[in-house]
């Protein structure tokens, strides 16, 4: 009998713990409604799926474009690539911070995968990106140390240090507020903006710092004596064209609308396109 008495006196408290538990799940579901609405409603009207294939198709052809330039002989026979070769810096970059970076952010909208493996996978890419774009910025150092070349002279070295600099800033506090576990679904919600906003606009100020290596390599070139309307000089600009282009169509992938979920998903509330997955 006392055993029975117990259990009635605890029966009001575990339905007010249960109608909490009720609320808390509605609470969530409700914001994450409202944060995909909020999108949907930012998102410029466009497939991402479909644009997304037309960025992976630019990194490729940027990427074959700078090999043919890198490994091809330049005009006078020689080999433009070589242990101290200042085309390792640009190589580095372009394939490694760039390209990578990119697919990095695109991958919340190309992947139809559940949220912790699109994760994970953001947070690698985004990881060998920096690296890569760390190793590419020593080797543009040890080139001009070896070719007694000043360093951080130009625009274009200023804001790599600084590209490179917010970069790191930005993987570092995204792992401890995303990634880390433990973290506030307030504080994600809250911050979530601006991380893609500060990724956006770093990854915006790369691909133009980008182009502005193009030119101040091209320039080099052409004092040394290349023909200015030869077929190097015609590489180099079209490839930084296609950059241009691929760092546009990543941004424009992000602005656009999430894709529909297959009908053998739509039901799954682990697989999820929207940035709000984060």
């Amino acid at each position: 009998m006392e055993n029975l008495r117990i259990d009635s006196s605890q029966r009001p408290r575990l339905k007010i713990n249960r109608t909490k538990e009720i609320r808390r799940v509605e609470k969530t579901t409700r914001r994450k409604k409202h944060s995909c609405r909020r999108e949907r409603d930012m998102a410029v009207r466009i497939n991402a799926m479909a644009v997304t294939f037309v960025a992976h198709a630019l990194a490729v052809i940027a990427a074959i474009m700078l090999v043919n330039w890198v490994f091809d002989d330049d005009e006078s026979g020689n080999s433009n690539f070589g242990s101290n070769s200042p085309l390792l810096h640009p190589v580095l970059m372009l394939i490694g911070f760039i390209i990578l970076g990119g697919e990095a952010i695109i991958s919340y909208k190309s992947l139809p995968l559940e949220k912790p493996v699109k994760k994970l996978i953001h947070l690698i890419l985004h990881a060998i990106a920096l690296a890569l774009g760390i190793f590419g910025i020593c080797a543009a150092f040890k080139n001009h140390n070896e070719s007694h070349i000043p360093n951080l002279y130009s625009l274009h070295s200023w804001i790599g240090i600084g590209v490179i600099s917010l970069y790191g800033f930005q993987w570092v506090y995204s792992f401890i507020v995303f990634f880390f576990p433990g973290g506030s679904t307030n504080l994600k919600s809250g911050l979530l903006p601006w991380h893609a906003m500060l990724g956006l606009f770093v990854y915006i100020l790369a691909v133009g710092n980008a182009a502005l290596g193009f030119l101040e390599k091209l320039t080099f070139l052409e004092n040394g004596g290349l023909d200015k309307y030869g077929s190097e000089a015609f590489l180099i600009n079209f490839t930084a064209i296609i950059t241009i282009l691929f760092g546009a169509f990543v941004v424009l992938t992000a602005s656009a609308e999430s894709p529909s979920p297959s009908p053998s998903v739509s039901n799954d509330d682990s697989v999820d396109f929207s940035y709000s997955a984060i």
